[in-house]
């Protein structure tokens, strides 16, 4: 029987996950490490981890309904509406067919708080380079995309099975290298999550339906919902940050955070 303090602990990793999934510092890696830190013991696999970012998933839903409507129903006769869902079906591709390849390796090797710890480091400094050296901006919509740029930054995305990583980070930085304006390249990042995040949580909830209790789900449930709730404000929150100082303040959190997480490591073992 799972006790209160475990759904106090799901709370926060809800928080944890909903604050940071579109934020380009790794919600996964800070899950990892908050739930090492609080003595979390969730369903085995990381399912709990990974299912909960469908929470984040359905505030992008919430707050795109009526852009993501017009595409739905615009499919049959508005190029623009399959230019949209064409890109976004082609940038996933990558990660569906690599990730399910190398699920085993990610989960068992990967899913490693040093890794994390140093992902968190090298990213942040990755942005700093990009952020000083941008090129010309030449995208400015989602709509604007071309196959071939939505399939580059798809390759990118994958970067993000490194836990750590980021997978709003990699797909936005791979955008700003392929000259896509800024709140585009966070915008394509929130779009490109929905196909990523339902296949990963599909995934992981049919490899682990052997474990999965009634408690795990429970927990599981209290994660999603705080997420979601979380998720509502950060979206926003990275928009209002991006148009005002860019992704520079995110790279300098990333590398203090990696530090001190590190060193904590290192010095509580």
């Amino acid at each position: 029987m799972t006790d209160l303090a475990t759904y106090l602990d799901a709370v926060i990793l809800g928080i944890v996950e909903g604050l940071l999934e579109f934020l380009p510092v790794s919600s996964t890696g800070h899950l990892l490490l908050a739930g090492k830190l609080i003595g979390f013991e969730g369903p085995p696999g990381m399912v709990f981890e990974v299912v909960i970012q469908l929470g984040a998933i359905l505030a992008v839903l919430v707050t795109y309904f009526g852009r993501l409507w017009k595409v739905l129903v615009g499919l049959p006769t508005d190029p623009y509406a399959r230019r949209f869902a064409g890109v976004i079906l082609l940038a996933f591709l990558p990660s569906a067919l690599i990730g399910a390849k190398l699920h085993g390796f990610i989960k068992g090797v990967l899913f490693d708080p040093v890794v994390v710890c140093v992902a968190l480091i090298v990213g942040g400094i990755v942005i700093l380079l990009v952020e000083k050296r941008l090129p010309p901006t030449k995208v400015c919509a989602v709509e604007q995309f071309s196959f071939p740029l939505a399939l580059k930054i798809g390759f990118f995305q994958c970067l993000a099975m490194i836990p750590g990583v980021s997978r709003s980070g990699a797909t936005i930085i791979g955008s700003l290298l392929m000259g896509v304006e800024r709140k585009t390249a966070a915008e394509f990042s929130f779009f490109l999550a929905i196909p990523t995040m339902l296949g990963a949580a599909t995934y992981d909830i049919y490899k682990n339906r052997d474990v999965l209790t009634v408690d795990s789900t429970g927990l599981i449930a209290v994660g999603f919902v705080v997420a979601f709730i979380a998720a509502l404000a950060s979206v926003r929150l990275l928009l209002g940050i991006v148009s005002r100082y860019g992704f520079a303040p995110f790279a300098w959190y990333r590398i203090a955070a990696g530090s001190l997480f590190l060193a904590g490591l290192y010095l509580w073992g």
